[in-house]
């Protein structure tokens, strides 16, 4: 399938990022009420969540899909299942760790194919995971821009690993403020066990229910996006760089002289 053109892979990506705004706005501002997302389109509001989410998801697919080479196509499901695994482990099997770990898969990709493969994999991984956790759906804007900014940041992979660590807290603060809002407005609070006690601890001390629930969401999501961007780092820097190459989306690739591409 040959590539679309960059400006039309560039208005679809756009407008990918415009709708998870938006639907993610929808959520937050209208705390619905007809339904607790405990099963898939069983109102008008998570109906349109579904839908607001799953439409951008596609767009992105649309834009990135035919760009990417075979291997990065066949790591993405991989990465599916280490996010939705991992982070349902972690999430719902009783562990008291105030931390997700649902995104591994998400970053990996992001480093190796750019922001439109990252956008593209978070949507994607919230949407199969809320086939059967329909909570989920609701924290897919998050979801995808963890991989969109991952995708924009990523050369820092290449450099050193201090400056990881600095894009892993401030990614954590961003997905903090996009996820803590959900979390509470529409939700009442964090339903996994660990950080569900770190906002019972919050709440010990005096804080809020809201207060704690963002607490809770700026303390453990700077420290799991360390954690994450610290392993994709250690699997990233393992690679080979020719290896690294094969990975990024043919638009963005030339070829050098000795048959292999590099990144323009």
């Amino acid at each position: 399938m040959r590539p679309l053109s960059r400006p039309v892979r560039h208005a679809l990506v756009g407008t990918s990022v415009l709708l998870f705004v938006l639907t993610w706005l929808w959520l937050v501002l209208s705390q619905p009420e007809d339904s607790d997302f405990s099963t898939v389109a069983d109102s008008r509001s998570t109906a349109v969540a579904l839908v607001g989410f799953l439409v951008p998801t596609v767009l992105s697919l649309i834009a990135v899909v035919p760009t990417l080479p075979v291997r990065t196509l066949s790591i993405i499901p991989v990465a599916l299942v280490l996010n939705i695994v991992v982070g349902q482990v972690v999430g719902t099997m009783g562990l008291p760790l105030p931390l997700y770990l649902d995104s591994f898969g998400t970053v990996l990709v992001a480093v190796l194919a750019g922001p439109a493969a990252g956008l593209a994999t978070g949507g994607l991984s919230s949407l199969v995971w809320g086939a059967f956790n329909p909570t989920i759906i609701c924290f897919a804007a998050g979801y995808a821009m963890t991989g969109f900014v991952v995708g924009l940041v990523r050369g820092l992979w290449r450099s050193s690993w201090w400056k990881v660590v600095i894009a892993g807290l401030v990614v954590g603060l961003l997905s903090g403020l996009v996820s803590a809002p959900v979390a509470n407005f529409i939700f009442g609070g964090t339903a996994g066990t660990g950080t569900g006690l770190l906002v019972s601890a919050y709440e010990a001390l005096g804080f809020s229910g809201t207060t704690a629930v963002f607490l809770q969401s700026w303390t453990s999501d700077p420290v799991d996006k360390v954690i994450i961007f610290m392993l994709v780092f250690v699997v990233y820097r393992a690679l080979p760089q020719k290896t690294r190459r094969t990975f990024a989306p043919a638009a963005d690739s030339a070829p050098a002289a000795d048959g292999t591409t590099v990144t323009v």
